[in-house]
């Protein structure tokens, strides 16, 4: 019988009941195939359209912009909230600097303002260092005689601890060490960028602003992470509320 079983002949002699069974087994197996790979093309689909795991850059993350409130050169009030859903890039300077200022300055606009100031979601924001002789008057002018759009590079002032805190504790651009126990007699210069993505979050490294490669690293990186999405929820918490 076993033989028999196993004989070709023995199923040639019976086709058509076999022939049917193999077809509709076919069949079946083609039905869940093809449903399989819609649920995975719908997933991804959704998975797209839903999430940022396609355009998520793989910077990584160094901080968190914490809050604060600084005077700008028009006598606005700044905030972090200003900075909700932009690309920005963070300095540090004074107006009556004589050697490092200029020349990082004059690089942030040769370099990133004019390849990004027309990008909706991008901001570069640069603080005084000096709060005691840059007052708004003073960042004004010193933002004038920059000929920026003020919409796209906005210039800072406000309390001198305010100021180093944000630079140390959120920006990562200064050693914290450097706190000395009178604020009047710390000074802070630093010739270092950050990068913040949309959510707040310093991301990539700390950027020298003198060194060209390290310009064009920092180019290469805004543009990724302009490709980011704003996360949704994330504006209710500590960074920018």
């Amino acid at each position: 019988m076993l033989q028999k079983l196993f004989s070709v002949k023995y199923y040639e002699t019976k086709p058509t009941y076999f022939c049917f069974l193999i077809k509709c087994m076919n069949k079946k197996l083609l039905f869940y195939v093809g449903f399989f790979v819609v649920l995975v093309l719908v997933f991804w689909v959704l998975l797209y359209k839903y999430t940022d795991t396609f355009n998520q850059s793989p910077l990584g993350k160094r901080g968190n912009v914490q809050q604060f409130a600084f005077s700008a050169q028009d006598g606005s009030t700044f905030t972090n909230a200003d900075m909700k859903g932009k690309v920005c890039v963070v300095n540090y300077f004074f107006t009556i600097c004589p050697s490092v200022c200029p020349i990082m300055n004059n690089n942030m606009k040769k370099t990133v303002y004019e390849t990004f100031k027309n990008e909706p979601d991008f901001l570069i924001v640069s603080h005084t260092c000096d709060p005691k002789h840059d007052s708004v008057a003073k960042i004004k002018r010193y933002a004038d005689s920059l000929k920026v759009d003020t919409r796209k590079w906005v210039f800072l002032t406000g309390r001198k601890d305010s100021l180093y805190n944000m630079a140390r504790f959120s920006y990562g651009i200064d050693d914290p060490k450097n706190v000395v126990a009178n604020i009047d007699d710390d000074f802070m210069h630093s010739q270092f960028f950050a990068l913040v993505d949309k959510n707040g979050v310093v991301r990539g490294q700390v950027y020298d602003g003198l060194k060209a490669d390290e310009l064009e690293k920092l180019k290469k990186d805004i543009k990724s992470l302009l490709k980011e999405k704003p996360m949704a929820g994330n504006f209710s918490n500590s960074m920018f509320n």
